[in-house]
C-alpha cells in the first residue's frame, strides 16, 4: 500500500547515508493547492499502515543507511535515528485532532487551510480573505486550473478567476507569462511555454478549431484549455495586494488554493482564537452540517470517480478495471472505518458517521455494479 512509497523513497535515500527524519502524510483530495488522488485509498487505513508498521519502516531504512555512512568513513550507529510520522488535510476540530495523536500516534498535525483566515498567520488580502470566509460547498473545486496537469483545489470568485474570464470575453485568452516558472509544453515550440500563456492558448485554440472532434469533445477540450490560470503570479499576489508592494506592473490578481475544509469556518479568527480552537480551549463556528474528516475525504474521493467516469467518453477495458479496483479500495476504507468506530471513543456523533458511511457504501457498491456491466 501507500507506505511503500515511502520505503521506497526512504531506501533511496538510506543507499547514500541520508536518513529521512520525518514522513508528511497528506490527505490525496482533502487538501489545499495540488491534489494527488490515489485510487481510492483513504487516510484512515494509510494512516493505520504506518502506525503498525512504523518499527518495520525505520529498520528496514536502517540496514542501508549504516553501511552507506560506514563505507564514507563515519562511525556506524547502533539504532536508527527517530522517525516523525505527520499528518495534514482537512482536520477540523480538537477531537479529530485527539484522534490522529492518539489513535494513530502521529507526532504532528498540519493545519493549513484553517489559518488563511488568520490575519497574524498569512498574507491573505482583505478581499479574498472576505471571499473564504463567505465560501460555501460550490465555491471551493477540485479544478484542472493548473498549468502543471494536476488537479489543484480552487477558490471561485478571485480577482484573477474574473480576470481570466474577462480575457476569454475579449477574445484574448491566456496570461502574459511574465515568470515563466510553470513553462513545461513543447508541442508547439521549441522552447517550453505554459499552458496558461497567451501563445499557448492560441495555438491550441488552433488546433483544436481544425481538429473536426465531436462536439462534446470539442467542447471539453476547450474548457479545460481555458481554465488554465496564471498560478505563478496569482499565487503570489495576495501579499503584494495586502502590502500594496506591487510585484508586477498591471499584474494584481489573486488566486488562492484552499482545501475543501475552509467552507466549513466562517470567522476571520486572531491567533490566539485559531491556536484555542485547535487545543480544544474554545471553540470557533463551524458549519454544524460539517461531516468527520474521513467522511468528507471519502465522499471527495467518491466524487471524484464519478467525474472521472463521466469525462471518459469511451473508456477503455483497463480504465473500467482501474475503476473497479478504485471502487474495491474506497470499499475496503469503509469496513475500516466501520471497525475503527467501534474500537475507539474519539469519534464525535457516531451516529451520523455510520449513517454516512452506509450512504457512500451504497452509492459506491452502484457505481461498481455498473462498472462490472460494461
Amino acid at each position: 500500500m501507500i507506505t511503500r512509497s515511502a520505503l521506497i523513497q526512504g531506501k533511496y535515500l538510506a543507499k547514500k547515508g541520508i536518513w529521512v527524519s520525518e514522513f508528511r502524510i497528506e490527505s490525496g483530495l482533502n487538501c489545499g493547492g495540488h491534489a494527488f488522488a490515489t485510487q481510492g485509498i483513504l487516510l484512515g487505513p494509510i494512516l493505520e499502515e504506518f502506525r503498525s508498521k512504523k518499527e518495520e519502516l525505520a529498520a528496514e531504512l536502517f540496514n542501508l543507511y549504516n553501511p552507506a555512512v560506514k563505507a564514507r568513513g563515519e562511525k556506524k550507529f547502533e539504532k536508527p535515528h527517530p522517525i516523525t510520522i505527520t499528518v495534514q488535510g482537512g482536520i477540523g476540530n480538537p477531537e479529530e485532532n485527539e484522534l490522529l495523536l492518539k489513535h494513530y500516534q502521529i507526532d504532528r498535525t498540519g493545519w493549513g487551510t484553517p489559518f488563511l483566515l488568520c490575519p497574524e498567520a498569512t498574507t491573505v488580502d482583505k478581499e479574498t480573505m472576505d471571499l473564504l470566509a463567505k465560501s460555501g460547498k460550490t465555491d471551493v473545486v477540485l479544478s484542472k486550473s493548473s498549468p502543471l496537469g494536476v488537479r489543484f483545489n480552487y477558490l471561485k470568485g478571485t480577482s484573477s478567476e474574473k480576470e481570466r474570464l474577462e480575457r476569454i470575453q475579449r477574445n484574448k485568452p491566456g496570461s502574459p507569462c511574465t515568470e515563466k516558472f510553470l513553462v513545461s509544453n513543447t508541442e508547439f515550440t521549441k522552447e517550453p511555454i505554459c499552458t496558461a500563456s497567451l501563445k499557448y492558448q492560441k495555438l491550441k485554440l488552433e488546433q483544436l478549431a481544425a481538429s473536426n472532434l465531436p462536439e462534446a469533445e470539442y467542447q471539453k477540450q476547450k474548457d479545460e484549455l481555458l481554465e488554465k490560470e496564471c498560478l505563478c503570479v496569482g499565487l503570489s499576489n495576495s501579499a503584494s495586494v495586502k502590502y500594496k508592494e506591487p510585484f508586477l506592473k498591471k499584474l494584481s490578481a489573486v488566486t488562492i488554493c484552499p482545501g475543501p475544509n475552509i467552507v466549513n469556518f466562517s470567522k476571520i479568527a486572531s491567533l490566539q482564537e485559531m491556536t484555542d480552537h485547535i487545543y480544544g480551549r474554545n471553540s470557533l463556528p463551524l458549519d454544524p452540517k460539517r461531516p468527520h474528516m474521513f467522511i468528507r475525504e471519502l465522499q471527495l474521493y467518491v466524487e471524484y470517480l464519478k467525474e472521472e467516469i463521466k469525462d471518459c467518453f469511451q473508456p477503455t477495458a483497463k480504465e473500467i478495471k482501474n475503476w473497479i479496483v478504485f471502487c474495491d479500495n474506497l470499499i475496503a476504507g469503509l469496513a475500516y472505518y466501520e471497525a475503527l468506530q467501534l474500537t475507539t471513543n474519539l469519534i464525535n456523533n457516531k451516529q451520523d458517521f455510520l449513517c454516512n458511511l452506509l450512504l457512500a457504501g451504497e452509492e459506491i457498491a452502484g457505481i461498481k455494479q455498473w462498472l462490472e456491466k460494461q
